[in-house]
């Protein structure tokens, strides 16, 4: 499966970016897909994920109210809505694909896109 994010950019605090992560390879439909961030000196962390039929989402409590994750399985997307950016939310910002269940652990994850960068200015 490859992994390709796109739509980071610059914002100011405040605004809304919308990230897209297109897939390829294998029924999209199959494979759980989260997004994760990593800003810089820190871990990397989960941000949303979302179940292979798009019916069941979690979200970090940081990000709880402010983004939304969602799928387009006819599309082989998933896309990650940000609204209300905060500097915070600054980092960069990686897709990945899950073959078995949605959820927050980074190692269940099998494949990773390359990352995009948001930066939120204050």
């Amino acid at each position: 499966v490859q992994v390709v994010e796109s739509g980071g950019g610059l914002v100011q605090a405040g605004g809304s970016l919308r990230l897209s992560c297109a897939t390829s390879g294998r029924t999209f439909s199959d494979y759980a897909m989260g997004w994760f961030r990593q800003a810089p000196g820190k871990e990397r962390e989960f941000v949303a994920a979302i179940s292979g039929r798009g019916d069941t989402t979690t979200y970090a409590h940081s990000v709880k109210g402010r983004f939304t994750i969602s799928r387009a399985n006819a599309k082989n997307t998933v896309l990650l809505q940000m609204n209300s950016l905060k500097p915070d939310d600054t980092a960069v910002y990686y897709c990945a694909a899950d073959r078995f269940a949605v959820g927050s652990n980074q190692a269940a994850y099998d494949y990773w896109g390359q990352g995009t960068q948001v930066t939120v200015s204050s």
